[in-house]
């Protein structure tokens, strides 16, 4: 499983320069203040735990636990529900579509995985599995 979470962490932490270059060169001059932040706050915390995900596949190989391997998960959920929606937030608001503000309501669940999988870390690194 570790290998899992450091492939991952890998492909996201790509993704997001490929998304943060993006942003910076091309929509730049292309969509409102407000939207670029939004997507470059996506960008931020998409790469934030492109990171913990490193971690945690390098962490669950001392410590091959439960809650290392749900760490990793909720991270992943975090990034899909939170960078995800502000993503689609993003393009929502640079397209000027109105009724579309519900988006913004998926994204604290994100927030949500993201402090869950940082709890499940510690849990999962208190007490090391003796073998």
């Amino acid at each position: 499983m570790h290998k899992g979470f450091l492939k991952t962490g890998i492909i996201i932490g790509a993704l997001s320069v490929i998304l943060g270059a993006f942003a910076a060169h091309s929509l730049k001059n292309t969509i409102s203040d407000y939207a670029l932040g939004i997507f470059e706050t996506a960008v931020r915390y998409q790469f934030y735990h492109a990171f913990a995900l490193l971690i945690t596949g390098i962490l669950f190989k001392e410590f091959p636990r439960n809650q290392i391997k749900w760490a990793g998960r909720f991270f992943i959920a975090g990034i899909i529900l939170f960078s995800g929606s502000l993503y689609f937030l993003a393009i929502i608001k640079a397209a000027v579509q109105p009724g579309f503000n519900w988006v913004g309501a998926i994204t604290p669940f994100g927030g949500l995985c993201f402090i869950l999988g940082w709890i499940w870390l510690f849990m999962g690194i208190r007490k090391k599995v003796e073998l």
